[in-house]
């Protein structure tokens, strides 16, 4: 039996949560509403309180999707009632980020600044050397964190670049001179 599949999913008193026959979840909450298409073939119950997960057979398939479709669930709840947020830490000398209006400007040693707009239900804030994304979607946060991280990987020698604030580069020697 899925360890993680088995535990009900806990609504808060402000979270409401509705899903279909075709498994189409809604979860309204205070910080906004998500919405997503669930796997039809696992069975999803609301009792009171509780959303719980189950499924027909022991086939591989139900037993991958089982796990994951509690998750799902628990991941929109929590979006919605506390969000979700990724912290990405700029290191190099003349790295820097500032934040105009909804454009994220980022100079990282190329010969123009790298400008990005905030999608959709995400938000950036600058501290210091400190980039903040939050939003209610885990996926959203992290692909838009990874999409940041990409112009300027952390490279083995100095470690500059921009990394996850739990992060550790592993560090290469350099080279060896006479």
């Amino acid at each position: 039996m899925s360890r993680i599949g088995i535990k009900p999913v806990n609504i808060p008193a402000n979270v409401e949560v509705n899903i279909d026959d075709s498994n189409y979840a809604v979860v309204k909450g205070p910080k906004g509403q998500l919405e997503q298409q669930l796997p039809k073939i696992i069975d999803i119950e609301i009792q009171g309180a509780e959303v719980k997960v189950s499924r027909q057979s022991d086939d591989k398939e139900l037993r991958a999707l089982h796990g994951l479709t509690r998750t799902l669930i628990n991941n929109m709840v929590v979006g919605v009632t506390e969000g979700f947020q990724k912290t990405l830490e700029i290191v190099g000398v003349g790295y820097r980020a500032q934040k105009q209006g909804k454009k994220l400007i980022l100079n990282l040693g190329f010969s123009h600044p790298v400008e990005m707009e905030d999608p959709q239900g995400i938000e950036t804030a600058v501290e210091g050397a400190k980039i903040i994304v939050k939003g209610i979607d885990k996926q959203q946060v992290g692909n838009y964190a990874a999409i940041i991280r990409d112009w300027r990987r952390p490279e083995p020698y100095k470690g500059k670049g921009i990394k996850y604030s739990n992060e550790v580069v592993r560090r290469k020697a350099g080279k060896t001179g006479k």
